[in-house]
């Protein structure tokens, strides 16, 4: 379990010499219609041990097997589907114990809190029920004025809310802060606070912030990360300077950027005006008269018009515009050449007569048929098969097999440029 030897205390005392570090966070076990005290402004913390629902439920059915049911926990304010907002509840696995923990205010003193808590034995789907009744009690010492939170970058939550790790925790900050009087305020998972879940290597943790108040001002140490050298410094994601960190680093990783220090006796209090609720009953005005059943007869044939006919009369002249642009406007050959100059006209009409004289050459040269196109005999029935291709075969496709057709076609081509560019 990561939270061991949890017990009943209300003001456990951690100090050397004539200091003293006082702790009221009540710590409690878990019993059936318990009663727990803790005070306003005070870390909160009650353990749901598997151990103790265990004799509720029926043990294995093998004698001599040692029982470890996964047990899950459900709690809720009884009468409400949830926990009250300041009360928050984790359990890691079935095999490990349920915490509730948080820190009540002073709206809640003397207000007793029913929690109702429901074990459930997943191996047999049984359930236990029992109720806790939180009476928060008020301080006067509370709220301390200077309150400090710190970023602890290497702990889960439920490891943080174990009594041996927490007085480590508060013990450093006492050697560092020298205060008379030290509380745990409260303490917040990193996801609550919109952190990402880390990946599961190198042991990462999710992280938890920690808020601690003392009575006196933050010391040296702590306006440490205030200065511009340290401020500079987190800005570009540097670690920074911290004299004091050596007397965390053996057992916290703390992130001195995300630290915040509060003095609560400067802050200005904002006071919000609400308006007057009212009496929350509607004045009156009158007997309601319904719509009488005989309702007039609406002519939609106007609406007709508008929605139809308007859309395909604009369509109309759309199409007669296009039609007359696209069939009444065209130019012709004819007043296409007539806009031509005469002597490109015939420098066109030239290079024409060229190319249907060569086609007309090139399909009377002779040349060999190429083997392919010629007729094959079949040896075993004794037929010819005709060639590939027919009789109106263009000879123009086939390739030019006499170099002096091809010359011959060559000079006279170009003679017939010339000719017609003189």
């Amino acid at each position: 379990n990561l939270l061991p030897k949890w017990e009943d205390l209300n003001n456990a005392f951690i100090g050397s010499g004539r200091r003293c570090l006082a702790l009221i966070t009540i710590i409690s076990r878990s019993h059936a219609d318990r009663n727990v005290y803790p005070s306003a402004g005070v870390l909160f913390v009650h353990v749901l041990e598997r151990e103790y629902f265990k004799g509720e439920f029926p043990p294995y059915p093998k004698p001599g097997d040692t029982s470890n049911d996964p047990i899950t926990f459900n709690t809720n304010l009884k009468g409400y589907p949830d926990r009250p907002g300041w009360l928050r509840y984790i359990q890691r696995t079935p095999h490990s114990d349920g915490v509730l923990y948080g820190s009540p205010t002073a709206e809640h003193v003397g207000k007793p809190t029913i929690i109702e808590i429901t074990a459930y034995n997943r191996r047999t789907f049984e359930t236990a029920r029992h109720n806790l009744v939180i009476n928060i009690m008020g301080t006067e010492e509370f709220p301390l004025p200077y309150q400090a939170e710190f970023y602890i970058k290497n702990m889960n939550v439920e490891e943080m809310l174990a009594s041996e790790v927490l007085g480590d925790f508060l013990g450093a900050v006492k050697n560092v802060w020298q205060p008379e009087r030290l509380n745990a305020i409260n303490i917040t998972s990193a996801l609550d606070r919109g952190g990402r879940v880390p990946l599961p290597i190198n042991n990462l943790k999710e992280g938890v912030y920690v808020m601690v108040g003392a009575d006196v001002p933050f010391s040296s140490c702590l306006r440490e990360v205030e200065t511009p050298q340290n401020q500079l410094r987190c800005s570009q994601e540097m670690e920074p300077v911290i004299t004091c960190d050596k007397k965390f680093r053996m057992q916290f990783h703390i992130d001195w950027c995300k630290i915040s220090l509060v003095d609560i006796t400067k802050v200005v209090p904002v006071h919000n005006s609400r308006p007057d609720p009212g009496t929350g009953v509607l004045p009156d005005i009158g007997e309601y008269n319904p719509p009488s059943e005989s309702l007039k007869s609406r002519d939609y044939f106007a609406d007709f018009l508008v929605t139809l006919a308007v859309p395909c009369a604009v369509a109309l002249v759309l199409f007669v515009i296009l039609g007359y642009s696209m069939c009444c406007r065209r130019e012709g050959v004819e007043k296409r050449n007539m806009q031509t100059p005469d002597i490109q006209l015939v420098h066109h009409s030239s290079i024409q007569k060229s190319t249907k004289e060569l086609r007309s050459m090139s399909k009377h040269r002779e040349i060999s048929w190429p083997l392919s196109t010629l007729p094959v005999f079949n040896p075993v029935s004794g037929e010819v098969v005709p060639p590939i291709h027919p009789d109106s075969y263009e000879s123009t496709s086939m390739p030019l097999m006499q170099t002096q057709t091809w010359h011959y076609a060559t000079v006279k081509f170009a003679a017939l440029m010339f000719l017609e560019m003189v």
